[in-house]
């Protein structure tokens, strides 16, 4: 039976940003912040209802809405993938300048965890996302696995781009290993150069890869009053539905969804704040300069 439109999940998609471009013909030197199809695709296919949250600011921006008020009013949050996160946001200079990313949408991302965060709402992350919530809550990242993981494989085919693919174990004992049981090892696609190099505390590796054992799979350890918080380094919207050469998505989907609906009834609490948990407090100044100019 289709589910009457009060009773379906909202969820929240970050946007990706293409800034502003003299030179592009359409929509010449103007910001878009978009989302891609697949993803949005991925949880309307369990029903729910997908809403972009634009960034609020920049200078364009007017009226009073706020990151805080789509955290109020979504029951979740998916972080999109897309660019490269940038060194800075983890204390490191880029060791190259095709490296640098977006810092603009990293401090947007960021604004935007902790407005999920401390709302108590669940975040998930895809690709980026799981970078960028590593980062987030105080972790490190390979700015090029290749390059600075010995004996790394190549994560990234630009010319296959999600054709590209490796395996992955699943550690046991942890809940993506229940969510597939009896499956240790299965195959994954693999859309990112960058990585984990160092896992934020708090949190725990579900599944590395094989066989550089780079983190592809982390999730917030549920500790008392800790919000639902999981990632994925590979895209499960890519997988090609009834398709059993990558590792089915349906499982994480749901997983997400069912943590969703459960805040969604559970007893309304204040918002957290002062948690020092996630890395903003350096990103304020540089979220006011670079999204209120």
């Amino acid at each position: 039976m289709t589910q009457p439109v009060s009773a379906r999940l909202k969820i929240g998609l970050s946007a990706c940003f293409s800034h502003a471009d003299p030179a592009r013909s359409l929509f010449t030197n103007k910001t878009l912040q978009y989302v891609e199809q697949s993803i949005a695709h991925w949880l309307m296919s369990a029903g729910a209802m997908v809403v972009m949250v634009p960034c609020p600011t920049g200078e364009t921006a007017r009226g009073d809405t706020k990151l805080s008020h789509y955290a109020e009013w979504l029951d979740g949050v998916v972080m999109h993938g897309g660019a490269d996160v940038w060194p800075g946001s983890y204390g490191e200079v880029p060791l190259k300048d095709a490296w640098i990313g977006d810092q603009i949408r990293d401090l947007y991302d960021l604004a935007l965890v902790e407005a999920f965060e401390q709302a108590g709402k669940p975040i998930f992350g895809v690709c980026r996302g799981l970078q960028l919530i590593n980062v987030a809550f105080g972790g490190t990242l390979y700015q090029d696995i290749e390059a600075q993981h010995e004996g790394g494989l190549r994560h990234r085919d630009p010319v296959t781009y999600d054709q590209n693919f490796h395996q992955i174990e699943i550690v046991q004992g942890t809940r993506l290993s229940k969510l597939y049981p009896q499956v240790e090892t299965a195959r994954v696609n693999s859309i990112h150069h960058q990585g984990i190099k160092g896992l934020a505390p708090g949190f725990e590796i579900e599944a590395w890869s094989l066989p550089d054992r780079v983190p592809e799979a982390i999730r917030r350890r549920p500790d008392k009053g800790r919000s639902y918080i999981a990632a994925t380094q590979w895209h499960p919207e890519f997988h090609k539905y009834g398709s059993t050469e990558t590792v089915d998505d349906t499982p994480i989907l749901h997983d997400f969804l069912w943590a969703c609906a459960t805040a969604k009834v559970a007893p309304k609490t204040p918002p957290r704040s002062g948690s020092g948990k996630i890395r903003d407090r350096a990103a304020r100044v540089l979220r006011q300069a670079l999204l209120r100019r």
